[in-house]
């Protein structure tokens, strides 16, 4: 009978269900997407029950093929939205209130309030993070600062707190396993990088209560089985790592040095610092890449939060383009840019600006400018927020010269040739794309046995693509100076 590995990959606009087999190839795949809910001008919220309702349809999508295959799932790898945050009652399973999502920026004054008192240090010492909306704690603090339900809860020992993963762990296992990894934690603002614990001063200072948070293991570790009464069969659950991290362990970037860039909702390079943290004085993040055996394999991290979530806004809001296909043959209609650039901070701007108040700008319209200026300006957008990212690890003294890319943009070849060109270094494309799925099963797979090493697991990796720099030093410069000019309008 063949075996799978079943991959969970729950993400910002969508939940999939992937099965690999024990090689790391794809055997099948179910997708649906859930609704985005804008309350207010910076605000994002999903519906949690229907997070669940889609996930769950997906599961079992999976389980159907895998016995119409006569084969068996022999174990499971979690994958998620990280810092997407959920409060709900222990007793009836219902969530208090909508889910926050991590682009959510209705924080700000909360955070601005934590800066004034001077805890920025200490908070970035102890997570690696700085003071944010994007994280999780201050999202856990506005729920309990304006949710009434969650004071009474707490009070009667029915509150918990959890990220994506936690929730589906808890649901999943029907109620029986509060739990996260270290990857997960590693984002909240309320988990230590150093003690591997949750900070009870952070917690003190928040006003959050230890007792709502799940317990926290290892990257690779048990996390229960699933529940015949929810899903059909006993399945155990070997992996749970935060999606940008899980694509890096789908990209394998085991070594000290390497680097992964995924391009989804928001776009997200890490590059592993093996057991050291450094501490980026140019506005990176530091965080968990890993941990196996209870030992931390760390990262430095930069974020863009508007990625492919630009071209979701070009399809859905101003209805330029039916899908994200189009966007590689209109971008290579237009010669050039002609002077247009667009700023997608729809949701403030994220590393190495750090600006939650920032809005989206357009810059450079004239009479000619048309629609497919504004496509090729979204497109454009997402390298020029990448050679940001790649500058401030450059000024930290780390200098990579290849990336590994992957996530739904960098199926458009015009893109990931202007990637390289802009970032003047090597790109590489996988042969998998979806590599976070892919390291979810890798890793549970690596629990389970199946593979004695990480670096087993780099055998999985293939190329399938290389991008090489071929655009004139003096036309990349140009670009980039006009990108320059399109940030300080939007910073303002």
């Amino acid at each position: 009978m063949q075996k799978l590995i079943l991959s969970i990959d729950q993400g910002t606009t969508s939940s999939r269900s992937i099965l690999f087999n024990l090689r790391g190839k794809k055997i099948f795949s179910s997708q649906s997407e859930f609704k985005q809910i804008f309350p207010n001008s910076g605000w994002v919220e999903h519906n949690p029950e229907e997070i669940w309702r889609v996930t769950l349809k997906t599961i079992r999508d999976s389980i159907k093929k895998s016995k119409s295959l006569k084969a068996k799932i022999i174990s499971i790898g979690i994958t998620n939205q990280r810092e997407t945050t959920i409060l709900w009652d222990k007793k009836t399973g219902k969530p208090v209130y909508n889910a926050i999502v991590w682009q959510d920026r209705r924080t700000q004054d909360i955070c601005k309030n934590l800066k004034k008192r001077k805890l920025e240090n200490s908070f970035r010492k102890k997570t690696g993070l700085f003071i944010d909306p994007y994280f999780s704690a201050t999202k856990v603090k506005w729920i309990f600062d304006n949710v009434s339900a969650t004071k009474k809860l707490h009070k009667d020992k029915r509150l918990m707190f959890g990220t994506i993963d936690t929730f589906l762990i808890w649901r999943l296992t029907n109620k029986k396993n509060h739990l996260t990894d270290a990857t997960n934690a590693s984002r909240t603002l309320m988990f230590n990088i150093n003690t591997n614990k949750w900070d009870n001063e952070i917690l003190r200072k928040l006003n959050i209560p230890k007792s709502i948070l799940p317990e926290v293991k290892n990257s690779a570790d048990y996390f229960g089985k699933t529940s015949k009464k929810i899903v059909g069969e006993e399945i155990p659950i070997n992996a749970v790592l935060g999606d940008q991290q899980a694509a890096a362990v789908g990209q394998a970037c085991f070594d000290k040095g390497s680097v992964k860039c995924t391009y989804g909702t928001g776009a997200f390079i890490m590059m592993n610092t093996g057991n050291k943290k450094i501490l980026s004085k140019n506005k990176l993040l530091t965080t968990i890449c890993y941990r196996i055996k209870n030992k931390n394999t760390y990262a430095l991290e930069g974020s863009i939060f508007i990625a492919g979530a630009g071209v979701q806004w070009l399809r859905d809001k101003i209805k330029l383009i039916n899908n994200a296909y189009e966007t590689e043959k209109i971008v290579k209609s237009k010669t050039s840019n002609d002077g247009i650039y667009i700023v997608p901070a729809f949701t403030g701007l994220g590393a190495p600006y750090w600006n939650a108040n920032a809005r989206g700008t357009i810059s450079g319209i004239t009479r000619n400018t048309d629609w497919k200026n504004i496509v090729r300006a979204v497109i454009e957008s997402v390298a020029y927020q990448s050679y940001d990212l790649f500058r401030a690890m450059n000024n930290d003294g780390l200098k990579p010269k290849i990336v590994k890319i992957d996530g739904g943009m960098v199926s458009n070849n015009w893109f990931a040739q202007f990637l390289s060109d802009i970032l003047d270094i090597k790109v590489l494309r996988p042969t998998i794309p979806e590599t976070t799925a892919l390291g979810a099963a890798l890793i549970a797979g690596y629990q389970i046995g199946l593979y004695n090493s990480l670096h087993s697991i780099s055998k999985k990796w293939r190329i399938n693509r290389k991008f090489t720099p071929k655009m004139k030093k003096k036309q990349r410069i140009d670009l980039l100076k006009g990108w320059q000019q399109a940030i300080k309008r939007t910073l303002v």
